[in-house]
């Protein structure tokens, strides 16, 4: 394993397209966050790496594939996504008022795409004719496969077998719009192994293969550029948050597995220090039980898939197994740029159990109609937690990264065992 120095990528763009941040550093040239970050790959893979920096270099200044990704996320995947006050559930609480950025509402479903399409887009300006990525819940997946379908690209996702089994129905939607998924049998059968089996993958098919990985983690330049297309997510909060609620948050609240959604909307406001940053890890069944997907909360640091961030990993450096009833969450590691925001204090970041997550799951369907993926209702939780210590001039904004379709197998798999009662807010206060 080698890290090698690397051409730094400079600043960033969004704005419906790519935004530039100067409140905020970039990763310097070997692609470090602080200590976190680099490029820890086989020499295989260096020339792969390089050819993909120097196309992001030039063509997120080119005005071409600005306006086309910029068309792209308007006509086809349906942006901006609206803010929402979440009205109901922010009276039932009692506290600060609670807002949601609808990522739900995207084309496939979730945050997912808006970073498949730019990457999409530079895999067509390079050439690549084959796609791969890796899937947990499967909304990358299916982002993937779309997009593959709208350019003509062929798509292969691998997917741990456990998570084909519990998000049967995003598989079925890969293999409709035309993807061959994957089931990786190795390991403990989650996303950690699918992304194991996809850089294999990579390393045997270089020349005429593009992998589009799904989360701000990986070797440089992926965390920054993957944050980079989902930074359309906090740029239109700048603007719609003034709109709506006459200023900007008190605390935006996202969760976190690899954590390209909550680099999404946290990265614009970075540079702001009135806004708290609260990242939501998966609790599992608590952290004393050592069932959960908690690398910033219990994790050290370590190297995993391309980079140094903080890992769950035993004494011996043996990576450990996670646990989380969010298909999507269930990862060892997360993304560098997260760890760095950790060491600094700029983000804070909590744990929510499943009990937890499913309880704000269902809060959310009978409060706002509106159903929840279950990685989400993992900020929905701790966002209705964090409002009822507020005043209601506080405003809390929660990303609301994706839909509970997918999540409808485990949810009736849970109400099987035991039927979640209404949170005691809402039954001490419900009216209607």
């Amino acid at each position: 394993m080698t890290e090698l120095a690397t051409p730094g990528l400079g600043a960033a763009h969004a704005a419906n397209a790519l935004h530039r941040n100067h409140s905020y550093h970039q990763p310097d040239t070997l692609g470090h966050f602080g200590p976190y970050g680099g490029i820890f790959v086989s020499e295989t893979l260096i020339h792969a790496l390089d050819e993909l920096q120097q196309a992001y270099d030039h063509l997120r200044d080119d005005p071409g594939f600005l306006n086309e990704l910029r068309d792209e996320l308007r006509y086809f995947v349906g942006r901006p996504s609206p803010v929402y006050h979440a009205r109901r559930w922010s009276d039932q609480m009692g506290g600060a008022r609670i807002y949601f950025k609808r990522e739900d509402l995207n084309h496939t479903g979730a945050h997912k795409i808006n970073n498949v399409i730019g990457q999409a887009l530079l895999a067509k300006q390079m050439g690549k004719t084959r796609i791969i990525a890796e899937t947990g819940a499967g909304q990358h997946g299916v982002a993937t496969a779309t997009i593959c379908a709208r350019f003509g690209l062929k798509c292969v996702v691998y997917m741990g077998a456990d998570d084909v089994r519990r998000q049967a129905q995003n598989v079925i939607r890969m293999q409709l719009l035309g993807a061959q998924v994957v089931p990786v049998e190795s390991g403990s059968r989650t996303l950690k192994d699918a992304l194991n089996e996809a850089m294999r993958d990579w390393v045997t098919n270089v020349e005429d293969t593009f992998y589009i990985i799904g989360t701000v983690a990986g070797p440089h330049p992926y965390p920054m550029m993957v944050r980079d297309f989902q930074s359309v997510i906090g740029q239109e909060c700048l603007t719609q948050m003034p709109e709506m609620a006459g200023r900007q948050p008190d605390h935006v609240v996202a969760c976190v597995g690899g954590g390209s959604n909550a680099m999404g909307i946290f990265y614009p406001y970075i540079g702001d220090a009135s806004v708290t940053l609260v990242g939501v890890e998966a609790g599992g069944e608590g952290i004393d039980s050592g069932r959960h997907a908690a690398s910033l909360t219990a994790g050290s640091s370590g190297v995993l898939h391309g980079n140094r961030t903080y890992l769950l990993q035993d004494p011996k450096g043996q990576i450990m197994d996670t646990h989380s009833v969010s298909a999507g969450l269930d990862y060892p590691g997360v993304g560098p740029e997260h760890a760095w925001l950790k060491d600094t204090g700029r983000a804070s970041y909590v744990t929510v159990t499943d009990d937890e997550a499913l309880q704000a799951f269902h809060d959310c369907c009978r409060l706002e109609g509106i159903i929840p993926a279950l990685e989400s209702s993992h900020a929905l939780a701790h966002a209705a937690k964090l409002a009822s210590t507020l005043s209601p001039q506080h405003i809390v904004l929660a990303n609301l990264s994706g839909r509970g379709d997918k999540d409808m197998h485990t949810v009736s798999e849970r109400l099987a065992q035991t039927r979640p009662q209404p949170s005691q807010s809402h039954s001490n206060n419900a009216k209607d």
